[in-house]
């Protein structure tokens, strides 16, 4: 990870005492979620395409998150073999460059589209009757489309070693100390258009779908399901985002704000690797939401399992 750090007064991470932490917990995390990761999106994204499943907007949603979180856990062997080399990168400046910038590209295209599953499941229980817009599949394409190419471009300034932080490809996955103070602006950023807008929205949604439910009197059968599939989704996401997202952006910025490992902030930094591995688990969780929310899911994945 490109905000992952090293001793402000040696780059050679000799003087930072959570090296040897980072190389005991990223290695086993990163292939952990490889593995899990690797069968629960192939798996999911099998059962999308599958001609008897439903196509919905929100299945095409699931859908684009799947192919995010599979292309993530793709690169996660990659980082896990730099860690186990004792924090040295073998695979040239090229895979390195792109480690970082896959990062970035799976977490927040993540968030933005768990916090769109959330405005379409919550219109569809707020605003029955004027949700045609937003479960519309062709504004469901169109907006999947949208998500990829804001966030790939955002994110494009990490394909850049200096943007990215490090200057030694051997130390691809760790912060040079002189990157910190350009970081810390650009986390300013996409702090709040990556990760408090998105958990506003799913906030504000939650509260509303739950004021909309104890509203309602008590609903057909079919009614009952949508609306049970609804309050899932948002759910599902807000657990999420508490789990996964809220400390990585928190621990990051506080690590930024400190300027890096040093003995002085060491359990602040042990805490971001920690909230790191969190962030990246993200992309084996996601199937469960897909389990729960998705539109006929539940019954295909049965169905495969009888077979």
């Amino acid at each position: 990870c490109s905000f992952t750090g090293t001793s402000q007064s040696d780059y050679s991470l000799r003087n930072c005492h959570a090296d040897a932490f980072k190389q005991v917990i990223y290695p086993i995390t990163y292939l952990l979620i490889f593995f899990l990761g690797s069968v629960g999106n192939s798996l999911s994204i099998y059962v999308f395409l599958q001609p008897s499943q439903r196509k919905t907007s929100v299945n095409i949603y699931m859908q684009n998150l799947a192919v995010s979180d599979l292309m993530f856990v793709s690169t996660l062997p990659f980082r896990a073999t730099y860690y186990l080399l004792g924090s040295h990168w073998v695979f040239g400046d090229i895979l390195c460059r792109i480690m970082t910038y896959t990062m970035y590209v799976n977490m927040y295209c993540s968030i933005y589209f768990l916090t769109v599953l959330s405005v379409v499941r919550f219109t569809a229980i707020v605003y029955p009757f004027k949700s045609w817009k937003v479960t519309n599949m062709k504004y469901a394409k169109i907006t999947c489309a949208v998500i990829w190419v804001f966030v790939l471009a955002a994110s494009s300034p990490l394909l850049s070693k200096v943007i990215a932080g490090y200057e030694n490809p051997e130390k691809c996955l760790d912060l040079h100390p002189s990157s910190t103070q350009r970081l810390l602006m650009m986390n300013s950023f996409v702090l709040v258009v990556g990760f408090i807008l998105p958990f506003c929205t799913i906030i504000v949604c939650y509260i509303f779908a739950i004021k909309a439910l104890l509203k309602s009197r008590t609903p057909q059968r079919k009614k009952a399901v949508c609306h049970k599939k609804a309050l899932s989704t948002i759910i599902i996401t807000l657990i999420l985002f508490l789990l996964c997202f809220l400390p990585y952006h928190i621990l990051r910025t506080v690590y930024l704000v400190l300027g890096g490992c040093s003995p002085a902030n060491l359990f602040v930094h042990k805490a971001q690797v920690v909230s790191l591995c969190l962030a990246a688990t993200n992309s084996c969780l996601d199937p469960v939401l897909y389990y729960f929310a998705a539109e006929n899911f539940k019954a295909r994945i049965r169905s495969l399992y009888r077979r």
